[in-house]
C-alpha cells in the first residue's frame, strides 16, 4: 500500500510541473489580438512638428493600441512626391520602431517640404494622418561627383553624334529624383553604337586624382538612372582611368582602366551601387586583363567617363542620370 501511495505522490508532483509548464509557454497569438476590439490608448503622433535631417535631426512617431497588429507609416513629400514607409508588428510604435533619418522607399528624394504622414493598418479599416515638414532634406557624406544642379563644369568634356532627335542636355523637371535637376540622354544614330557622352575630369575639382582613399573596398561609386517606359535599348557604360605612374596622366597602353556596364531594361529611377574593387576591366563588353598594374587604386583615378550606347538597329536610345557620387564603407542610402 505504501508503495502506491508513493508512485501516486511522484505522479501527482510531476503532472503539476507539467501543467505549469504548459501555462508558461504558450504558442501563438493571444485570444486578445484575435477576437479582440480594435482601440487607439495613445493617439498617433509625431514627435516634432519640423525637422532639420542635413542637421542630422531625426523624427519619430508614437501609437499604442488595445492589441497587437500589423501596422504601417507612410509619409509622402508634398512636393517632390518621395515616399518612406515603415512597417511593423506590435502594440505599441515608439521610437525604436519608427526612427526617421530622412531617407526614402521609394524615389525621388525628399526636399524641404511638408510631408502627409498616414497611420494604416493590415486587418482594420482605421487610418491616421499627421504631418511633418522637413525644414532641410538629409545629406549624404561622400565626394558628389555631379548632380547637374549648377549646370555643366568646365573642366567636363562632352560629345554628341550628328543623329536624330538628339537630345543631351540638363533638364529641371518633375523627373528630377534628387532636388532639381538631371543630365537628359536621347538619340538615334543608325551607324555607331555611340551616341554621346560626358567625361567628368579630375581636373574640373581642382587636382589631377579624384580626392578619394586608396582602399577599393571601402569606395563606392553610385548613380541614379532612369528607364524610359516602353524603350530597353539604353546602354550605359562608365569607364574608370587611372594613373598608374602618378605622372598627372592617363596612358591606356599600359595604364589601368575598369569600366561599368549596363542595360537599362527597367522603367522608372533607379540607383545603382558599386564597390570599386568589383568593377572589372572590360574590352568590347567582355572581361580582359588591365593594361597597368592590374591595382584598383581610387585615388588614382584621373575621369569618370560616361558613355551612352545603344545598338544602331534599335533605333531610338533615351535615359536620364543623376547624382552620382562616391560614398565611403558602404552603398548610398538616400
Amino acid at each position: 500500500m505504501k508503495n502506491y501511495l508513493l508512485v501516486f505522490f511522484v505522479g501527482s508532483i510531476l503532472l503539476t510541473a507539467c501543467r505549469k509548464d504548459e501555462v508558461d509557454q504558450f504558442d501563438g497569438p493571444s485570444l486578445t489580438d484575435i477576437y479582440g476590439d480594435f482601440n487607439i490608448f495613445t493617439p498617433f503622433a509625431v514627435s516634432a512638428p519640423t525637422v532639420d535631417f542635413g542637421a542630422g535631426e531625426t523624427v519619430h512617431f508614437t501609437a499604442e493600441f488595445s492589441k497587437s497588429v500589423d501596422w504601417e507609416i507612410k509619409v509622402t513629400g508634398q512636393t517632390s512626391g518621395a515616399i518612406k514607409i515603415i512597417s511593423g508588428f506590435g502594440s505599441t510604435i515608439d521610437m525604436s520602431s519608427s526612427n526617421w533619418i530622412g531617407d526614402i522607399t521609394e524615389f525621388p528624394i525628399f526636399q524641404v517640404e511638408i510631408c502627409d504622414v498616414e497611420l494604416s493598418f493590415l486587418n482594420e479599416p482605421d487610418v491616421f494622418t499627421e504631418q511633418v515638414e522637413i525644414t532641410s532634406p538629409k545629406t549624404n557624406d561622400g565626394f558628389l561627383v555631379a548632380d547637374f544642379e549648377s549646370g555643366f563644369l568646365s573642366g567636363w568634356s562632352t560629345f554628341v553624334q550628328s543623329g536624330a532627335n538628339m537630345d543631351f542636355q540638363i533638364k529641371s523637371d518633375n523627373f528630377s529624383p534628387e532636388q532639381s535637376s538631371y543630365f537628359n540622354m536621347a538619340g538615334e544614330v543608325d551607324w555607331d553604337y555611340l551616341i554621346g557622352y560626358v567625361y567628368f575630369n579630375a581636373s574640373a575639382y581642382g587636382a589631377p586624382h579624384y580626392p578619394l582613399s586608396n582602399n577599393p573596398d571601402n569606395e563606392y561609386f553610385n548613380f541614379m538612372l532612369y528607364g524610359e517606359p516602353g524603350l530597353n535599348n539604353s546602354i550605359m557604360l562608365f569607364q574608370f582611368t587611372e594613373d598608374d605612374n602618378n605622372d598627372g596622366n592617363h596612358n591606356g597602353t599600359n595604364e589601368d582602366m575598369y569600366s561599368l556596364e549596363m542595360l537599362v531594361d527597367w522603367e522608372g529611377w533607379r540607383l545603382v551601387s558599386a564597390k570599386y574593387s568589383d568593377i572589372p576591366c572590360l574590352v568590347n563588353g567582355q572581361p580582359a586583363a588591365p593594361n597597368g598594374n592590374g591595382v584598383h587604386d581610387p585615388d588614382k583615378i584621373t575621369s569618370i567617363n560616361m558613355l551612352h550606347l545603344a545598338n544602331p538597329v534599335t533605333g531610338f536610345a533615351q535615359s536620364k542620370l543623376d547624382y552620382m557620387i562616391f560614398t565611403q564603407n558602404g552603398p548610398l542610402k538616400p
